[in-house]
């Protein structure tokens, strides 16, 4: 008799634990409550959904930009939402979703807040531009999941090695002295990139780079082959765009490559002229940020 009332009285304060409220702050600054463990989760970005479920998660639907990130399509019943920027509402709406992940950085979804605000469904803003905001997110998602201990695993596979890269870069004496020119090649053009809106951005300046987009508006403006001459960079990175990649590198072929001054820039000359992998450089890498981080660190230091 004693024990089964001891196991009742800890199966209900099992239930009573998991109907605990958790409170959080999105990147909005606004506290977000959450009652439990939310189970019928969507997530208006792919790159969201991934994290979400590497939190420990489960999710009900999300965008089609997750076909770029296979982990967010791994449960089959996952349903597709169409467009990040344009998602069916009638469909999300149709799922009576608990929670629902936003971009902090995608214009159209303050609109779509107010919808899910008018319909009581709880919401919060994201934002995951770098290595280090990953790590915010996945440390928000595992307290509304209850996994602190995927956080903790992360801390020691992502954070700390970053860290320790950047420090080891820190102390080489070429560090911050070199210059780079990022470049996304499209199938139909070729643009110069800066650090706000690129993954491959703020690696190339934390590990000791200096991006040129940051520094010559000429470049990102009016890309030619005279302004980059102009600033002759001592490496050059290249991330091929979307789904067609031999047409984009098709396109820098006939913009850029194919240009007798091309092959008179320093960093071809001296072999550091690099095309990235977009699945790293591009499409956040989530778990995989120190990867992105050490191929840098051997292109730039040799590193072991």
């Amino acid at each position: 008799m004693k024990k089964a009332l001891m196991l009742a009285l800890i199966l209900a304060l099992a239930l009573v634990c998991a109907a605990q409220a958790e409170t959080i702050v999105d990147a909005t600054g606004r506290e977000v409550t959450v009652e439990g463990t939310p189970e019928h989760v969507v997530a208006l970005l792919g790159s969201y959904g991934e994290v979400w479920l590497d939190a420990g998660g489960r999710l009900a639907a999300t965008t089609e930009d997750a076909v770029d990130t296979p982990a967010a399509l791994a449960q089959g019943d996952i349903a597709n939402l169409g467009s990040h920027s344009e998602p069916n509402m009638e469909l999300l709406l149709s799922l009576e979703p608990d929670f629902v992940i936003l971009s902090a950085d995608t214009a159209a979804h303050p609109a779509i807040a107010e919808v899910l605000e008018d319909a009581g469904i709880p919401y919060g803003f994201f934002s995951m531009q770098t290595w280090d905001g990953y790590m915010e997110l996945l440390k928000s998602f595992t307290r509304l999941t209850g996994r602190e201990d995927i956080y903790e695993d992360r801390v020691e596979t992502v954070q700390k090695p970053i860290e320790a890269m950047i420090e080891a870069a820190k102390a080489q004496p070429e560090y911050g002295a070199k210059t780079a020119l990022l470049l996304r090649t499209y199938s139909t053009s070729v643009k110069a990139k800066g650090n706000s809106d690129t993954v491959a951005g703020p690696i190339l300046t934390d590990m000791g780079l200096i991006n040129l987009a940051e520094t010559d508006s000429a470049l990102t403006e009016n890309l030619t082959m005279e302004t980059i001459l102009v600033d002759d960079p001592d490496y050059i990175f290249v991330v091929a765009m979307g789904s067609d990649r031999e047409a984009a590198m098709n396109t820098l072929d006939e913009t850029l490559l194919s240009n007798p001054a091309w092959n008179t820039l320093t960093a071809v000359q001296e072999g550091r002229y690099y095309v990235l992998d977009s699945d790293l450089f591009h499409y956040r890498p989530n778990a995989r940020w120190a990867e992105s981080y050490a191929i840098i660190d051997e292109l730039l230091y040799g590193a072991d």
